[in-house]
């Protein structure tokens, strides 16, 4: 997977597979809902509100930074330009490294995904890259031919091929359906003879065949809580692109963008290479979790961050396509080199192309005090059976100490707390978050809702900002010590997909705390632990 974002997830309409919206997005709920209190606005957000105006009115703090690792980010963005950071020891456009980091020109941060050639859009997945590398070495192979020594790789080799098949299978049966739809719901969309058809419209469209009748009934459905724009652009457009990008570069064996770097991809010790143009190709996912952090609270515009003293450090080392673990390496050895304190990890994989080197960079701002938050993913999984990478495990032994991992919830506090998309696992997920239909920034000051554990993470990546901005002594070890103690518990019995199944599963076994993380609790815990 990449940058973590579940706007969509894949279910059956009439035989037709394409990306429907999860069931969240068509549900009313509170502006803001994030930051709501349960008790006094019957919404489980993390009581944002609460806290500032009942525990931080007159207090000071001091800034923090937070480093966005993720596809870019819009340092633009009305709600969003006063509060990037900026190094100031650096001087712009003058081609030098002034502040002898490595990195010229880093005025806002770096991205690692470029170099003077440009920046790096589309990328394959991990699991692509794998096959290809292999396919050198054993594409013509059998087991009889194989050395025994490198039988264990060889296996390994066919089993991720048999995958990357099934998943390019998967993804084509998928674009010629949601194709189909689309060609369908164009052509009906025609003879109504309006842009944004309503529910009337479609009740009074006569159709001519029985797919054009399916139409009419998924459309007069979706319609009830949606407008046409929103059910058409953030499923089936959103549907089309998604299995055109895994059939054109994600799932390609032939596709590989890297050149546009010019580094030398197995040169793991390789620090100092990209450009310094943190926003990309494509900002709207790293803009969207930018904002949910620490959107500016007092200028009356879009929405209100978590935190109201962090400054965003923009890192980009996450293209559309899997993250490669050099990339994620660089990214948090230069947020901890430049100050960050804490890093917003908003996106994963299925698997590691090299774990080490990612462990070595997380041991290494674990040792310069700063918190990694990082999303648990978007595939429903248990992670306590399914691997999901970086992760705090380190290959050789123990784990981070200060890294903290996010499911994403809902805002009602029933049987579907647990968002349908979200990751869990009893030992593997520390807490959830809000990650459900949440509104934020994107680029050209504009705003959309997004789901995802991606919005969960930096909900809680907020809330480690805003505890060290006001309790700035305390490490990052007990800015995670408080953050898990402080969860409002969540006393529900959820319906969780397991393959063909649905089980009933109490939520205090889908993360260690068994909690939905809480601002006004954690600062007033945080004030217990002051120096």
């Amino acid at each position: 997977m990449n940058k973590i974002k579940a706007n969509f997830c894949c279910r059956r309409i009439l035989g037709l597979s394409l990306l429907t919206a999860i069931p969240f997005l068509s549900m009313a709920q509170k502006p803001n809902w994030q930051n709501l209190d349960l008790k006094a606005d019957s919404t489980f957000g993390i009581s944002t509100e609460k806290a500032y105006n009942e525990l931080l009115k007159g207090k000071k703090s001091k800034p923090v930074i937070v480093a966005v690792l993720d596809g870019g980010v819009d340092n633009n963005h009305e709600d969003l330009k006063t509060i990037i950071w900026i190094n100031k020891k650096e001087k712009a456009g003058n081609g030098k490294d002034d502040d002898k980091n490595g990195y010229i020109d880093d005025i806002y941060g770096w991205n690692f995904l470029g170099s003077a050639k440009g920046s790096v859009n589309h990328e394959t997945l991990e699991l692509t890259r794998l096959v290809r590398r292999d396919n050198a070495k054993f594409g013509n192979s059998d087991a009889t031919s194989v050395k025994a020594n490198e039988l264990t790789a060889f296996e390994a080799y066919q089993k991720n091929k048999t995958e990357l098949e099934k998943e390019l299978a998967e993804a084509k049966d998928g674009f010629q359906r949601v194709s189909a739809f689309k060609t369908v719901i164009d052509e009906v969309v025609k003879k109504i003879g309006k842009e944004s058809p309503t529910v009337a419209d479609f009740q009074s469209f006569s159709p001519a065949n029985d797919m054009e009748k399916n139409i009419q009934r998924i459309m007069i459905e979706q319609l009830k809580n949606a407008t046409f724009k929103e059910f058409y652009d953030g499923q089936v457009v959103a549907g089309y692109d998604h299995f055109k990008t895994q059939i054109d570069y994600n799932l390609n064996l032939d596709y590989d963008p890297r050149a546009i770097v010019g580094d030398d991809p197995e040169n793991t010790k390789e620090r100092f290479y990209g450009n310094n143009d943190v926003a990309g190709p494509d900002a709207s996912h790293g803009s969207h979790v930018s904002g949910i952090i620490a959107a500016v609270r007092t200028n009356d515009l879009g929405i209100k961050g978590v935190a109201d003293n962090v400054v965003i450090m923009a890192v980009r080392n996450t293209p559309n396509g899997d993250e490669r673990d050099k990339d994620v390496a660089n990214a948090i050895r230069y947020a901890a080199d430049n100050g960050a304190k804490v890093i917003n990890m908003s996106f994963g994989k299925s698997y590691s192309w090299n774990k080490a080197i990612v462990d070595d960079a997380v041991k290494y701002a674990v040792s310069k005090d700063v918190l990694l938050v990082h999303a648990a993913g978007n595939d429903n999984n248990d992670l306590e059976v399914e691997q999901n990478f970086p992760n705090p495990e380190y290959a050789d032994g123990g784990v981070a100490s200060s890294w903290i991992t996010v499911g994403a919830s809902g805002w009602l506090n029933d049987g579907s707390i647990k968002a349908n998309f979200s990751n869990y696992g009893k030992t593997k997920v520390d807490v959830f978050a809000p990650g459900v239909n949440i509104n934020s920034t994107v680029p050209g000051s504009k705003y959309e809702k997004f789901n995802g554990t991606s919005m969960a993470a930096p909900v809680v990546a907020g809330l480690a900002g805003l505890i060290r901005s006001y309790y700035p002594k305390l490490t990052a070890v007990e800015v995670k010590d408080i953050i898990l103690k402080s969860v409002v518990k969540v006393d529900q019995v959820v319906k969780v997909e397991q393959g063909s199944a649905i089980k009933d599963i109490p939520f205090s076994d889908l993360c260690v705390t068994g909690g939905i993380v809480n601002a006004y609790n954690a600062l007033k815990l945080a004030a217990e632990y002051k120096k």
